[in-house]
């Protein structure tokens, strides 16, 4: 049985991975872990997250939530998940991460820490947007020289963050296809006379709206067609089963930086 911790428990997503841990027999909740002025803190896990009880109550103290762990799972903000990485590299644990908004400089801390511990990082942990990746790095092959390149995405009106961190991915996954500079080609928005647009021109669009969990869609644009692939989230237990999934699969892997298209075993 792996013991799994999670972090932000009494948030939406936190609620979601507790359920899905509940409904998978290989893991258990060991931790569960909430900011200080938490109104949820002392009350039981399952509980709040409608799960049934669990005999975990929800605190701030991150030794007593990550003590009993073998995994964390951590869906936060960069700042709190630098520091639950820098416990798990302290204390010999794992940890999956679905926090998006790093910055340049804490990705690439993120990768030396991951020298000395288990790391799956991705910005999506749903196996429909990481099989989205692997069809969009195949699509931007083929099509990329004659065909204009959009990425739309969109999400509730709560979310911080933009453009989300699936977008961005996609734009890399993109870029790196067809040899651009994503830093030199990304368009994050357009606004009065701006010219003609650029063949090489990767474009991010954000939408912000009501509850949408998660829309994405890639764009090519062609002379007389269009390509369109596009996945949509109708509910946040598909990224909280991909993140146990991750935790089950990380499980005696050597030290490292992992993403979900090595838990799903989609690279080449």
């Amino acid at each position: 049985m792996i013991s799994i911790a999670v972090t932000g428990a009494a948030g939406r997503m936190g609620q979601a991975i507790i359920n899905a841990i509940k409904e998978n027999p290989a893991v258990e909740l060991s931790g569960a872990l909430e900011r200080e002025d938490s109104p949820y803190l002392n009350k039981d896990a399952g509980d709040v997250s409608g799960a049934g009880k669990l005999g975990v109550k929800i605190t701030s103290d991150i030794e007593k939530a990550f003590k009993k762990a073998s995994v964390i799972i951590d869906f936060t903000a960069p700042e709190a998940s630098m520091r639950h990485i820098e416990y798990a590299v302290e204390n010999n644990k794992a940890i999956v991460i679905g926090t998006t908004g790093f910055s340049h400089h804490q990705r690439d801390e993120i990768k030396e820490l991951s020298l000395k511990t288990r790391v799956v990082m991705a910005p999506n942990m749903s196996i429909g947007v990481n099989l989205l990746l692997k069809l969009v790095h195949d699509a931007a092959r083929v099509l990329a020289q004659d065909y204009d390149i959009e990425i739309i995405e969109a999400h509730h009106r709560l979310k911080k963050d933009a453009p989300s961190g699936t977008a961005i991915r996609i734009a890399e996954v993109i870029a790196n296809a067809v040899n651009r500079d994503l830093e030199k080609v990304a368009v994050y928005e357009r606004k009065g006379i701006i010219g003609e647009r650029k063949p090489e021109e990767i474009g991010i669009q954000t939408i912000r709206a009501g509850d949408i969990v998660g829309d994405h869609t890639v764009l090519f644009g062609g002379i007389g067609e269009r390509i369109e692939l596009t996945h949509k989230a109708s509910s946040r237990s598909t990224f909280a089963m991909g993140s146990v999934k991750a935790a089950i699969w990380l499980t005696g892997k050597p030290n490292g930086l992992y993403d979900m298209q090595d838990v799903l075993g989609l690279k080449d």
